[in-house]
């Protein structure tokens, strides 16, 4: 009995040591765990972190390395006698025309493409039905993704024979105004036709984009507005466009880049020719359809022309996009994702 109880005691004596011993190793074990575990997860920090840097170093890098290439390659152009440029009227005089025919053909593209794409993805997004707004969605996606020169294709073989009959009626009509002056093509390839076409090749991209910016806005904001009273129209207005305002923005922005720097579809469905006011007659040319047809036989000054030529497109495109972000970033404050 006393031995017993000596037992008893001895293993009350012992036991609070070896549940301390316990626990003090999982402590260990656990402190080991966590340690390891913070340490992990700042060198994926610190791995992370270095890569973000360097594709950003490496993204200005290139872009750097790209201007610098135009710059140098530009200067003879730059700096020719007039009479040795292409015109015989220096580099500007030859340069101006190309620089007004891409505005005017990228203009019409966003004027035509962008109405149309802002409804096709609000009805994706708030109007159609679930399964109408998944096949369209698709059907949008890979209309984005067709080769630019199949829109070429369809443009010349379809498209501009089909509208020869409308040139004629509008330079029969409306040819008192500059921009409908006659004698209308009689092939259909003007830079109205290649307009029509850019138009169909950004409303995939805009459309796209609208369409998920459309589907971000905060469910909140649309319900409240439909609890007020306010139609599925006047939600959409008060609630989704607000919100939606930079991202659109952007989403046009990047179809104008998209237009200004379009190459194969313009070069085959204008027939260039020089500078005029009129869209329905041949003429007018883009600086990506001319550097396209020209590049494989130039070289020496014609080559440093048709360099410079795309300086000043990369310069465009530069200042589209810094006017963009200057735009959204003038209207994030009055958006409804604030």
């Amino acid at each position: 009995m006393t031995r017993t109880d000596g037992g008893h005691l001895d293993a009350a004596l012992e036991g609070p040591d070896v549940t301390t011993t316990q626990t003090d190793t999982n402590s260990e074990q656990s402190d080991g765990r966590g340690r390891f575990g913070a340490s992990s997860g700042a060198s994926g920090d610190r791995i992370f972190s270095g890569a973000a840097l360097a594709a950003g170093v490496v993204i200005l890098v290139v872009l750097f390395a790209v201007a610098a290439f135009l710059v140098a390659q530009a200067v003879p152009a730059l700096v020719a006698p007039q009479d040795q440029v292409a015109g015989g009227q220096g580099f500007w005089a030859y340069i101006v025309p190309l620089v007004i025919g891409t505005v005017i053909a990228a203009a019409i593209a966003l004027v035509i493409a962008t109405p149309i794409s802002i409804g096709v993805a609000l009805f994706i997004s708030h109007y159609a039905p679930r399964k109408l707004a998944q096949v369209l969605g698709y059907i949008i996606d890979l209309l984005a993704a067709i080769p630019s020169v199949i829109f070429g294709a369809w443009g010349i073989l379809f498209l501009a024979p089909a509208v020869v009959p409308g040139y004629t009626w509008l330079a029969s009509t409306l040819g008192w105004i500059p921009i409908f002056a006659g004698p209308a093509s009689a092939t259909g390839k003007t830079i109205l036709t290649a307009s029509i076409v850019l138009a169909v090749m950004v409303i995939p991209i805009i459309t796209s984009i609208s369409r998920e910016i459309f589907l971000q806005t905060p469910k909140l904001h649309e319900e409240a507005a439909l609890a007020l009273g306010a139609t599925r129209w006047e939600m959409v207005r008060m609630a989704v466009f607000p919100f939606a305002r930079p991202g659109v923005i952007s989403a046009i922005m990047l179809g104008l880049g998209r237009a200004l720097g379009e190459t194969m579809a313009v070069a085959l469905v204008l027939s260039s020719g020089p500078l005029i006011a009129s869209l329905i007659r041949s003429g007018n040319q883009t600086i990506a359809a001319e550097i396209a047809l020209n590049f494989p036989e130039a070289s020496g000054l014609s080559l440093s022309t048709l360099i410079a030529a795309g300086l000043v497109l990369f310069v465009i495109t530069l200042l589209v996009n810094v006017i963009a972000r200057w735009v959204i970033s003038r209207h994030k404050e009055f958006s409804g994702a604030n």
